[in-house]
């Protein structure tokens, strides 16, 4: 029975419906965190999408002893888990740190990322990191960092339980990081 209780536990610490949050507490971000970026850029994101880890749900599927309402939670084709992660595509426009071609590719591995349908057209100024980077500081009581999706691309630059480093171009956040950078330059 007990063993029972702590994989409900767990499972449920791992499926939430829409977005994944993992944290009891939001923390906030600090903007100097950009120092754990190795490549800061301004561009547009296109081909947006969510990957579903459906590998670890069959996985979980196959358990004879899964509660009917975790099953329920793993066959739900909308709910998400922290294992999913969103993967995009950035048309870069200008790079203010570090080396990125016209384009390339990233994901969103924090459990925080938004559904397609609520990213929002524009211009972002957005960090990201290479897989085995540096990760950045731990912050929450719960924080965890999950491994990189796909080892081969970057990675959107997150602490745990805070926001990513994706700011619309014209935001105060975004001149905020543009002076930190400036600031670092020699």
């Amino acid at each position: 029975m007990r063993f029972r209780w702590m994989a409900a536990a767990a499972a449920a610490a791992t499926v939430l419906p829409g977005s994944v949050h993992a944290c009891m507490m939001f923390v906030p971000q600090k903007l100097e965190d950009i120092r754990y970026a190795d490549v800061v850029v301004v561009g547009r994101i296109a081909n947006y999408r969510i990957i579903r880890d459906e590998a670890f749900r069959r996985r979980m599927l196959k358990s004879p002893n899964l509660p009917a309402d975790l099953r329920k939670m793993y066959q739900d084709p909308k709910g998400g888990l922290m294992t999913d992660y969103a993967r995009f595509d950035i048309d870069v426009e200008e790079v203010l740190a570090g080396r990125a071609p016209a384009r390339l590719s990233a994901t969103w591995d924090n459990s925080t990322f938004p559904e397609p349908d609520r990213m929002k057209p524009g211009r972002y100024v957005i960090a990201l990191r290479r897989p085995g980077s540096a990760a950045p500081p731990l912050r929450g009581p719960s924080a965890t960092i999950m491994p990189s999706p796909d080892p081969k691309i970057m990675t959107l630059l997150q602490a745990p339980c805070s926001s990513a480093f994706l700011y619309e171009a014209g935001s105060g956040e975004a001149r905020a990081i543009r002076e930190i950078l400036a600031a670092r330059r020699p």
